[in-house]
């Protein structure tokens, strides 16, 4: 277990920032799974999502930068709230998945050339002597204005994508199952993400997706 409580290289407990913030929203009980409730929410709300930010570059993989950045996508989120934990005491690791998304905008689905979000990142944490998902990616504003219900977290039950909105639209669904891992399995997270969107990989591409908006940025 104790892999799952040490910083790792994207999981980094130890950064001045992640132990700041998490001092700042762990509460003042000594119950974990209080902690851990209050560090997702934080979490959740404090890092906007933001699928553009996604970068090949490694370190933008770190729990330390989506904190610093202000908005991120999932995996960064999730390392995120694995490091706070990880400063609790609280064993976590990172769960990777490929999902597919119904309700992608146009832009979205322009940029990637599927509907498809290949590995998207979770927490999952040790919590009453079984492991929970976490998913703190989507923000309450994000979730309005998608008519989705945001996802709750009580430390007892995996809090994971809806599959229908609020409207009973299918929303997302779950292809793929990576695994869990002590950290962010660089090497495979990266050959995955060319081999689902070659087109985003090689010198020419923008090292950040936002760099290749340009006519996407409508809708």
């Amino acid at each position: 277990m104790q892999q799952y409580l040490n910083p790792g290289p994207f999981i980094d407990s130890d950064h001045p920032a992640v132990i700041e913030f998490t001092e700042g929203h762990r509460g003042t009980g000594r119950d974990p799974l209080d902690q851990a409730i209050n560090l997702y929410y934080a979490v959740r709300e404090a890092v906007r999502y933001n699928p553009y930010t996604f970068s090949r570059d490694p370190a933008t993989l770190r729990g330390s930068y989506a904190l610093a950045a202000g908005e991120s996508y999932c995996v960064p989120k999730a390392t995120l709230l694995a490091g706070c934990a990880r400063h609790c005491g609280i064993p976590a690791r990172i769960g990777l998945a490929d999902v597919r998304n119904h309700l992608s905008t146009p832009r979205l689905l322009e940029l990637l050339k599927s509907d498809v979000f290949a590995m998207h990142g979770y927490t999952e944490l040790y919590l009453n002597e079984r492991w929970v998902k976490a998913t703190p990616a989507f923000n309450q504003g994000l979730c309005e204005l998608f008519d989705v219900a945001p996802l709750a977290f009580d430390g007892r039950h995996d809090s994971v994508f809806h599959p229908f909105n609020r409207q009973g639209a299918k929303l997302m669904e779950y292809v793929t199952d990576h695994g869990q891992f002590a950290d962010v399995p660089e090497a495979f997270f990266f050959e995955h993400l060319e081999k689902c969107y070659p087109h985003l990989f090689g010198d020419r591409v923008p090292l950040l997706l936002g760099d290749m908006q340009g006519d996407l940025s409508r809708n």
